[in-house]
């Protein structure tokens, strides 16, 4: 009997942590892009020291959407309350990666981070500064930047 009530606690104990956890909806929305060619990779960030993520490897989530009349908008759903940062990129030509101007280490196509109004060299994005809290459902616009 005593075995029965120590698994029936310890399934109720477990029971009533996952109905605790709240989970949240992010939605971010990008505008004003340059043009609606290829689509808008959207990333998501939940780890310090995971941005800048040049190779883009080190997100928590990702979506890719279609551009429409120069504006792209992507949800991300069940997410556990906790620090974030999102990083967007107009991949104007749908290979996957971010291109460079030539051998420079600025992007040809547009790129933004969420908090960050512009970047270049001596203000790269970290995780730091880019995150934020969620703990409601959100929307966050996150201005895509050309160099």
């Amino acid at each position: 009997m005593k075995i029965l009530v120590s698994i029936l606690l310890g399934f109720l104990s477990l029971m009533s942590q996952n109905n605790s956890t709240e989970r949240y909806t992010l939605t971010v929305i990008t505008e004003n892009l340059k043009n609606s060619k290829g689509s808008v990779v959207f990333l998501l960030y939940n780890t310090e020291g995971s941005l800048p993520d040049e190779k883009l490897i080190r997100y928590f989530k990702k979506k890719t959407t279609a551009i429409d009349d120069n504006r792209a908008r992507i949800t991300f759903k069940n997410l556990l309350k906790g620090q974030y940062a999102i990083m967007v990129f107009h991949d104007e030509n749908n290979n996957g990666e971010i291109d460079r101007k030539f051998m420079l280490p600025l992007p040809k196509e547009g790129v933004g981070f969420s908090n960050y109004d512009d970047f270049g060299l001596s203000n790269r994005p970290n995780f730091k500064d880019a995150s934020f809290s969620l703990n409601k459902d959100k929307t966050f616009v996150v201005k895509v930047i050309y160099k």
